[in-house]
């Protein structure tokens, strides 16, 4: 049985289907949207990165190859040492498993964070915010990558499929303590359309998944996305 590191929250797509996550994290963004804007607010090119809940690293190789030091943090214990597997041959990516509440990071040492659809999804997320109040270098950036609800072919499916997370409630909640919002328009692009299947059926319960499934054509799904950031 995997460790978690404790207070760690579940994260039931690729937590319980890390196999099916790889293929979601492969059709995500397929013309390149997200790296360049982020980049436009903050290049991290020699930099100290924090990727945190990083899964298996998938994004950690893109970080290390400018990147001074990468420092991927990751609750479950199976997933942090596939990052670590993934990552072996670059010096300058460690792996430590832990959670945003309780950073394993030294004060005012990270340039840059990065957490995409993990943990900072709006109201609830506090203590993670006042950790990173902690590990943040003054000038350095915090980017959070989460799901639009408001518009978009999959923010309609997401927000019919998670009525409690509101898109105006969680816009007021980073608006108010400071982070700036970029709008982004980016997609899923599956080779297999039954890769497309299997991602919606690990995002979404099982009735919701199917009705989407039966209502959508193709391998295609135009999606939106807020670009979250904040310079400390």
């Amino acid at each position: 049985m995997a460790s978690i590191a404790q207070g760690g929250i579940p994260s039931p797509n690729i937590w319980h289907h890390p196999g099916v996550y790889e293929v979601e994290n492969r059709a995500v963004d397929p013309d390149g949207v997200l790296e360049p804007a982020m980049r436009r607010v903050r290049d991290w090119a020699g930099a100290t990165v924090l990727d945190l809940g990083c899964g298996t690293g998938f994004h950690l190789p893109t970080f290390a190859a400018t990147a001074a030091r990468v420092i991927g943090v990751e609750p479950h214990g199976d997933l942090a040492d596939a990052a670590r597997r993934r990552t072996k041959d670059l010096a300058n990516v460690e792996i430590r498993q832990g959670t945003a509440q309780k950073l394993p990071v030294e004060d005012a040492s990270v340039d840059v964070m990065h957490a995409r659809w993990a943990y900072f999804f709006g109201p609830g997320c506090e203590p993670g915010l006042a950790e990173l109040d902690r590990v943040m270098r003054r000038g350095g950036t915090a980017f959070v990558i989460d799901n639009d609800g408001s518009r978009s072919t999959f923010g309609r499916w997401f927000s019919e499929g998670y009525p409690k997370i509101k898109a105006a409630e969680v816009e007021r909640f980073w608006i108010a303590r400071g982070w700036q919002r970029t709008e982004l328009d980016m997609g899923w692009r599956f080779e297999r359309r039954e890769d497309l299947e299997a991602v919606i059926r690990i995002e979404f319960k099982p009735a919701d998944a199917e009705r989407i499934i039966a209502s959508h054509r193709g391998v295609e799904v135009d999606y939106a996305v807020n670009l979250w950031s904040r310079t400390y």
